[in-house]
């Protein structure tokens, strides 16, 4: 299996794809979201984009099975899976808010082999497949070099359904904005880790996420040369609806600060 062919097949998927979702911003009538749940929102944009990937997928690894969010496709338990969130970032769309992405990673039995992420705003294309590197647009990406979290700008998403373990969260965001240089919200968590990838962003961390959020952007920093963890230091960080991401220098650091208040014991 040629990875570095099948990412760059995917690229020219999620740009296409992208292109959709641009030119339906803006057009979405109120009475033509739906509330899947609390704060969760998804339009007809979300799932003709999924259709559209789904369709396009298919035709690169016909043999893969898919992890979708909006349920367009039947999972199966195929070794290769795609995983796919259509459209991360759907109410910043749905409020005409940069920014939001078509996010595309392959794995098989659980080993992430290749991640495309597309930020439709700024028309910036970020991939990686295993052991080949990471790229924006064509050019290689790396981490930053920041040693120290003081001098580190961070990124965070807010719960926004699922606030079990909130007062804690509100304590690793008041350490982090009296120790850091910042902490930035954007909405996006498949976009954050590709900041975290090109040096915008030196660290990040979340809860409540799912596979599709994370999958892409995760090897994207991990190819980039970053690390990524659960809140408890392991790897199930595409499963365990938690994730840790950052350049190798202030890892070790910024994974104890989130680990001191969201880690097992204090959740």
């Amino acid at each position: 299996m040629n990875l570095q062919d099948i990412c760059l097949q995917v690229n020219d998927l999620a740009k296409e794809v992208g292109a959709f979702i641009r030119g339906e911003a803006g057009k979405v009538k109120r009475e033509e979201i739906e509330v899947k749940f609390h704060n969760n929102l998804v339009s007809y944009v979300d799932k003709t984009a999924e259709e559209k990937l789904v369709e396009g997928l298919q035709k690169i690894v016909p043999d893969a099975g898919f992890i979708v969010e909006e349920n367009t496709v039947g999972r199966s338990e195929n070794a290769y899976q795609w995983v796919v969130d259509p459209l991360d970032g759907t109410t910043n769309f749905l409020h005409n808010i940069p920014s939001y992405a078509v996010s595309i990673a392959l794995m098989k039995d659980e080993e992430l082999l290749v991640g495309v992420v597309y930020e439709v705003n700024r028309g910036e294309c970020f991939y990686a497949w295993k052991n080949g590197g990471a790229y924006l647009n064509g050019q290689p990406i790396k981490v930053s070099q920041t040693a120290d979290c003081q001098q580190s700008l961070f990124a965070t998403g807010f719960p926004y359904y699922d606030f079990s373990i909130f007062d804690n969260y509100q304590k690793v965001l008041q350490h982090l904005m009296k120790n850091s240089k910042g902490i930035r919200r954007l909405g996006a968590a498949a976009v954050d880790l590709c900041y975290v990838a090109c040096g915008r962003f030196d660290g990040f961390f979340e809860h409540s996420l799912n596979a599709w959020d994370v999958a892409a952007g995760s090897l994207i920093v991990q190819e980039a040369g970053g690390k990524v963890c659960d809140f408890k230091g392991g790897n199930n960080f595409l499963f365990a609806h938690e994730i840790v991401a950052s350049n190798p220098l202030i890892y070790t650091d910024f994974f104890q600060i989130v680990n001191r208040y969201l880690g097992r014991d204090n959740s």
